[in-house]
């Protein structure tokens, strides 16, 4: 296959996300295309998460064990620690206390924030409990990354 490439069609790249995709709205992962997964790759991960938080980076969404032919990943993703559609991929705690996707709510005034959506592909299947922390999703990928893909959004709360 080709470069890998993670991309949505509710923004577009480094533009404003809509509020219904954040805790300002519904609060729904937005949908997300992939495409060109190495063909050694054995699996992929999400990682959705805030570098402008103003204490550490804020991760809103992790999730991994996506099979690596997926093409899409729905809008709506379940706040579920295994999601059965998506060849029951798992998804682990947020930086809000929950599972699964919890979309951007920066502090009010604090000014604009990127979130960083990232697929990575991954060369083995991760050996990790679902609704496992951010922390323990870095260690298991350590070393096991064959390729990523990223895009951007901003959003503000006056």
């Amino acid at each position: 296959m080709g470069d890998l490439s993670f991309r949505t069609s509710s923004f577009t790249h480094g533009e404003e996300i809509p509020e219904k995709f954040t805790k300002e709205g519904a609060d729904v992962s937005p949908e997300l295309t992939v495409g060109g997964a190495p063909d050694d790759a054995a699996s992929l991960a999400v990682i959705v998460d805030d570098p402008d938080a103003p204490n550490a980076t804020f991760t809103h969404w992790t999730m991994w064990n996506l099979p690596p032919d997926t093409v899409e990943i729905p809008e709506g993703v379940p706040t579920t620690e295994t999601v059965t559609t998506l060849g029951d991929a798992s998804q682990g705690d947020n930086g809000f206390g929950d599972v699964g996707y919890g979309g951007p709510r920066p502090p009010k005034g604090h000014g604009p924030h990127e979130y960083r959506f990232r697929l990575l592909a991954v060369d083995t299947t991760v050996d990790l409990p679902p609704g496992a922390p951010r922390r323990e999703l870095d260690n298991a990928l350590a070393g096991h990354v064959l390729a990523e893909d990223r895009f951007t959004g901003i959003f503000e709360r006056s």
